[in-house]
């Protein structure tokens, strides 16, 4: 990705990125360690500076490089038509940055430099495209260059800011929940290499939508159902998924009123008492779900307005070259006069699923294809690991599972709770990401797994880790959390443990590549190729997205 958020504590990231982000969001918390947690000293958790600022400029530059030297692929894809003639500078960051615009980056440039002219435009949420246009408008080289260079550079710049706050906010949310802080570290440094890097680091909104998912379940890990709820609703603005973190309030609200009536009350547990309680729950719980659901709604709204609304003829402002791509291609252009597009007589006119339908062919087993054999073999690891991941947590929590982690454990087993990955926590996310992964195996064009879930759930990063912590000895050193397995610790000094006396960990089993298992060799390359390999395609307009 372009933005590698190793957190280093000899940066102090949280008192260089507090003040702004703090003005920006509000109070995250009444502790400035809250908001970007100071890594703990050990040697799993201080990665130098230089490996920060190392691992920036080398995406930056393989982007560039790989741009540059990999001719563009004939993709069947939206590519707007663009001026004839630009500027030096327009050719410059479009040789730099050009890279990070392929795929659907183009709908979101598109759609930030022109708005929701094009209907199936309407398929991605405009969060992301108004904060290009923001952002773009703020650049001082107005004059110099094109909107689609300052678009490009805006969203190089943003994502440079979020995908590190999206790592800090994963870490903030692995230590409340994992309550081992290494484990949850590991976890943050494998999200800065994660193998949807690429798309964190394009004009794609999956840093922006992970930073609003991973910061609003942090902050219903610490009570704050308040924040957390408008951060979701932020979140589904940005991504239609988003929709579904709606669960986490739910669960949450419907959790601790169980776990209320299992301690007991003063009150008498009359019928009346219990029904004003259900009914306190419901509306609170409606009330928070119709928050999230809000910015979706109103866009399908907006959408209805656009397109299905009588307006007024718009074909003199729009260029003949996107008009001619328009009657090319069969898009419809909102405000040009013809017959209303079918979605807008439907009961409930949502545009978003007509054109996954229409446009995109998306819809329960349609992708099961004989042709499509070398894009499930694409999301067969994440599909794997992400499956394993349920499996290890329901074997090891059956019962836990069974009543969906609201009956409260008896006094006698209080002490006995696991932490890290198998702590009875993790049971809700692990819930969310097996329904992101069995829907979207199903139901979506499998390859955008990787992506989907790298930007949504925190199981990727945080079963990794546990993997690499329970079957790597090269982690089992007295810096680290105490493995759950019972396998004996090596207390060897940093000089003992092999070539590496790197402190980041993954920088150590690197380094030790050849003495490390099978297994965590599994876990990093799956991880660092696929980080490369979407460098390298989709770059360049070839199949990864």
């Amino acid at each position: 990705m372009l933005a590698v958020p190793l957190l280093c504590s000899d940066v102090k990231p949280q008192k260089v990125v507090l003040a702004p982000f703090h003005s920006l969001v509000g109070s995250f918390s009444h502790s400035p360690e809250r908001v970007w947690p100071r890594c703990q000293p050990g040697p799993l958790s201080e990665p130098s500076g230089a490996e920060c600022s190392a691992s920036l400029q080398l995406c930056v530059v393989f982007q560039a490089v790989f741009n540059l030297l990999i001719p563009d692929h004939a993709a069947d894809a939206f590519s707007p038509p663009r001026p004839a003639t630009q500027g030096p500078w327009d050719a410059l960051v479009e040789r730099l940055l050009g890279g990070l615009g392929r795929w659907d980056a183009e709908h979101f440039v598109f759609i930030a430099e022109r708005g929701y002219l094009l209907e199936h435009n309407c398929a991605f949420l405009p969060l992301f495209p108004l904060c290009l246009r923001a952002l773009a408008g703020l650049l001082p080289w107005a004059s110099q260059l094109q909107p689609r260079s300052r678009l490009l550079l805006s969203a190089a710049l943003l994502n440079a800011l979020l995908a590190p706050l999206a790592a800090a906010a994963l870490l903030g949310l692995g230590r409340a929940v994992l309550r081992q802080p290494r484990q949850a570290f590991l976890a943050a440094l494998l999200f800065s290499v994660s193998p949807a890097g690429v798309f964190m680091a394009a004009a794609y909104s999956e840093s922006a939508f992970a930073f609003l998912a991973f910061s609003a379940m942090w902050q219903l890990e610490q009570g704050h159902s308040t924040l957390g709820t408008l951060l979701f609703s932020l979140a589904s603005g940005a991504r239609a998924n988003g929709l579904l973190n709606a669960g986490f309030v739910l669960y949450a609200r419907g959790k601790r009123f169980a776990l209320r009536l299992q301690l007991g009350s003063a009150a008498p547990r009359t019928l009346p008492w219990l029904g004003k309680q259900l009914l306190s729950l419901a509306s609170s719980a409606a009330l928070a779900c119709a928050g999230i659901f809000l910015p979706f709604a109103l866009f399908q709204y907006y959408a209805y307005l656009r397109f299905c609304g009588p307006g007024t003829d718009l074909g003199q402002a729009i260029p003949e070259p996107l008009l001619q791509l328009a009657r090319d291609k069969g898009y419809r252009v909102a405000g040009v006069a013809g017959e209303k597009p079918p979605w807008c007589s439907q009961r409930f006119p949502v545009v978003y699923s007509y054109i996954q339908d229409t446009y995109w062919n998306v819809g329960f087993l349609r992708y099961f294809e004989l042709r499509q054999i070398p894009n499930f073999l694409l999301a067969l690891p994440i599909t794997l690991l992400g499956s394993w991941a349920a499996w290890t947590y329901v074997s090891t929590n059956p019962w836990h599972c069974l009543t969906l982690g609201l009956v409260r454990s008896k006094s006698g087993e209080r002490g006995k709770a696991r932490d890290g990955f198998c702590g009875p926590a993790v049971f809700v996310y692990v819930v969310h990401s097996t329904a992101l992964l069995v829907f979207g195996f199903f139901c979506m064009h499998v390859q955008v797994l990787t992506r989907f879930l790298g930007s949504s759930s925190p199981i990727l990063y945080w079963f990794a880790a546990y993997l690499l912590q329970e079957h790597e000895p090269l982690l089992w050193s007295t810096g680290t959390d105490n493995p759950t397995s019972g396998k004996p610790l090596l207390g060897k000094p940093p000089s003992s443990r092999g070539k590496g006396t790197s402190d980041n960990p993954v920088v150590r089993l690197l380094l030790n590549w050849r003495s490390i298992t099978p297994l965590s060799k599994s876990i990093l390359g799956f991880f660092l190729g696929y980080w490369l390999l979407g460098l390298i395609l989709h770059c360049n307009f070839l199949p990864w997205t």
